[in-house]
């Protein structure tokens, strides 16, 4: 069988860090353009981020079934997977946060 595997599907660990900035500014906003999407990652980023960078982050998130656009608006979401792979980070995170807590 050539489809992934249900932890291969969620993952986001093979993706770079303003990929998963994007997706986790979109999971706290909900669906939204490309602007505040770009507005949010600038004021976050050191150095900014160019509006261009974001469109093909968004595309290549689009492509990853991550994020899909309405043409309503022009608006991006969140798809099933990527909020599936959003909550995994996140216990990964947690957990990962626990136990090195407990290591002296």
């Amino acid at each position: 069988m050539s489809s992934p595997t249900e932890s291969d599907a969620i993952s986001l660990a093979d993706l770079s860090a303003a990929h998963r900035d994007l997706l986790w500014i979109l999971s706290q906003t909900g669906p939204s353009e490309s602007g505040p999407l770009h507005h949010a990652l600038t004021d976050y980023y050191i150095d900014g981020i160019d509006h261009t960078r974001v469109c093909t982050i968004l595309e290549e998130l689009i492509e990853r079934d991550f994020v899909t656009k309405h043409t309503h608006g022009s608006q991006y979401r969140l798809t099933e997977s990527a909020r599936r792979a959003l909550s995994a980070r996140q216990a990964w995170q947690t957990a990962t946060h626990n136990t090195e807590g407990g290591h002296e």
